[in-house]
C-alpha cells in the first residue's frame, strides 16, 4: 500500500488542489473515474453552452423583424454543432492527460475508487492511504422512480451530448435550469419540444416573477405542463409515450416525441466512494456533510463542490477549492459563504442571480426592493425590449445589498458588477457611484436602485 501526503479524488476542481499540493512539493496522488475533467468539462456547463451559442443566434434572427430585419434561417446543420461541441471538450481532456502524464510528481489512478478503512482508498485492486483526503467527487443525474423507466432508452445531460441526428420531437422531464437549457437548444434546432415540471413554476428557486416571465416567454416555442408528474413512460413503435397526472386537477394526460430527456435533478457519488468506511457522514440525499470550513466529519478529509450538494457551480467548487486548500494548511481558517454564489440560466431569456430571494430577505431584514425593465433605460428602448427586468433587494436603514436578480438578454454579465460590490463595499453605494456609460445596459443596475420602495 503507497502513502501520500494528499489524495484528491476527483479532477475537475480538484487539479485546483493537486496543483497547489504539488507547488509544496508533497507527494500527491490524483483518483479519477473519469472522463478527465470533472462534470463541467465534459457533461455540464462547458458541451451545453457550446450548443446553446448557437440556439441563442437561432432566436434573435427570428425575433430581428420586429426591429426591422427581415432574415431567413436556411438550414440548422446539427450534426456539425454537436461535432464542434465534442471535438472542443475532448481537446481539452486531451490537455489533461498531457500535464497528467508530463508531472512525474503525480500519482495517477483511473477508475472509480472507494474507502476501504480509514484515510484508506481502494482503487483498481490497489490501496492508497492520504494524510489529507480532498473529495471532489461531484454528482451523477438523478433518475425519478416512473414506472417503466429502466425499459426504455432515455436521454440525460450526459448521453443527450451524443447525438448525431436531431430528434424530431423531444419531451423533457423536470423543470430546472438543465430542463429549460436544453428546451431552448433542442427548440431552436427544429425539434417539437415539450417540458413536464412537478412543480408549481419552472426554475422554482428563482423569484417568483423571473419564472413566470421565462415560462411565458419558452411557451411561445413550445408545451410546457407544470403541477405535472410523469408517472409512466412506455415505447409504442417509434415513439416514447408518457402518461403524466396533473397535480392541481387530478387528471391524467398523455404525451409523445420521439425521445425523452430525463432532468429530474442530482445525485451525490458519495455511495460509490463507500465513505461511511471511513467515518464520513452524508445527509438524507447522500451528500457529504461538512462544516463551515468543508471539512467532513473525519479530521483533514474535506469535501466540496457538488459532493456537498450546495451550489452545484463550476465558479462555487473553484473557490471552493483554494479555502479548503488554505484551511488545510493553516490554523486560521476560512468559512466558506454560500449566500454570495451567483449563478446562470442560460435559457432564452437568461437569467442570473446572486443573494436572497424577497421572500427569504423578508424574514430576517426590513426590506426595500427596486425593480427596472430594460425598456427604462435607453438600450434597452433600442433593443425594444419591453419584457426583461433586473430587480434589487436592500436592507432598508444600512442599503447593504442583500439579492439582485436579472432575467434578459445579457443578464449573467450585467449582474457581474452586483457580485463584486457584493463582495467589496457590499452597499448600493458602490453600485451609484461608478460611472455608467451612457447609453448601455448596466444603466438598468442603477435604475433599480432608484426605484427602491416599500415590497408589496
Amino acid at each position: 500500500m503507497k502513502d501520500y501526503d494528499v489524495i484528491v479524488v476527483g479532477s475537475g476542481a480538484g487539479a485546483i488542489i493537486v496543483e497547489q499540493a504539488l507547488i509544496h512539493d508533497l507527494k500527491v496522488a490524483l483518483v479519477d473515474k473519469g472522463p478527465l475533467g470533472g462534470t463541467c468539462l465534459n457533461v455540464g456547463c462547458i458541451p451545453s453552452k457550446i450548443l446553446i451559442f448557437p440556439a441563442d443566434r437561432i432566436v434573435e434572427i427570428r425575433e430581428a423583424a420586429k426591429l426591422g430585419v427581415h432574415a431567413e434561417i436556411k438550414e440548422v446543420d446539427f450534426k456539425t454543432i454537436m461535432e464542434r461541441m465534442r471535438r472542443i471538450v475532448q481537446g481539452s481532456q486531451n490537455h489533461i492527460r498531457e500535464g497528467i502524464e508530463y508531472v512525474k510528481e503525480l500519482d495517477f489512478y483511473g477508475g472509480i475508487g472507494f474507502f476501504v478503512d480509514d484515510y484508506t482508498l481502494e482503487v483498481g485492486g490497489e490501496k492508497i492511504k492520504g494524510k489529507k483526503i480532498f473529495i471532489v467527487s461531484g454528482a451523477r443525474p438523478l433518475i425519478p422512480p416512473i414506472k417503466g423507466i429502466e425499459n426504455v432508452d432515455y436521454l440525460t445531460n450526459e448521453s443527450v451530448l451524443e447525438l448525431n441526428q436531431k430528434p424530431k420531437s423531444i419531451i423533457i422531464i423536470g423543470g430546472g435550469y438543465i430542463a429549460v437549457e436544453y428546451g431552448h437548444f433542442f427548440e431552436a434546432m427544429g425539434t417539437e419540444v415539450t417540458i413536464l415540471q412537478r412543480a408549481p413554476r419552472l426554475v422554482k428557486n428563482e423569484e417568483p416573477e423571473i419564472s413566470d416571465l421565462l415560462k411565458n416567454e419558452m411557451e411561445k416555442r413550445m408545451e410546457i405542463s407544470t403541477n405535472t408528474e410523469a408517472l409512466e413512460v412506455k415505447k409504442d413503435g417509434e415513439v416514447y409515450k408518457i402518461i403524466a397526472k396533473n397535480k392541481k386537477t387530478g387528471k391524467d394526460k398523455e404525451f409523445s416525441a420521439e425521445r425523452i430527456l430525463v432532468t429530474a435533478g442530482r445525485k451525490s457519488n458519495a455511495d460509490l466512494l463507500k465513505v461511511e468506511n471511513s467515518g464520513i457522514e452524508t445527509d438524507n440525499k447522500g451528500y457529504i456533510k461538512t462544516n463551515d470550513y468543508l471539512e467532513t466529519s473525519k479530521e483533514n478529509i474535506w469535501a466540496l463542490g457538488d459532493a456537498l450538494g450546495k451550489k452545484m457551480y463550476r465558479h462555487s467548487a473553484n473557490r471552493e477549492a483554494s479555502l479548503v486548500w488554505h484551511n488545510s494548511m493553516h490554523r486560521e481558517r476560512n468559512r466558506m459563504d454560500f449566500s454570495k454564489v451567483p449563478h446562470a440560466v442560460f435559457s432564452y431569456p437568461q437569467i442570473a442571480s446572486v443573494g436572497l430571494r424577497e421572500k427569504e430577505a423578508k424574514k430576517a431584514f426590513d426590506i426595500l426592493v427596486g425593480k427596472a425593465k430594460y425598456s427604462e433605460v435607453a438600450k434597452g428602448e433600442a433593443m425594444m425590449d419591453e419584457e426583461s427586468f433586473g430587480k434589487i433587494i436592500v436592507e432598508k436603514n444600512s442599503g447593504k445589498i442583500l439579492g439582485f436578480h436579472i432575467i434578459g438578454p445579457y443578464a449573467p454579465i450585467l449582474i457581474q458588477e452586483v457580485i463584486n460590490a457584493m463582495t467589496t463595499e457590499g452597499t448600493v453605494r458602490a453600485l451609484i457611484n461608478g460611472m455608467h456609460i451612457h447609453p448601455a445596459m448596466p444603466e438598468v443596475i442603477q435604475t433599480t436602485i432608484q426605484n427602491l420602495q416599500e415590497p408589496q
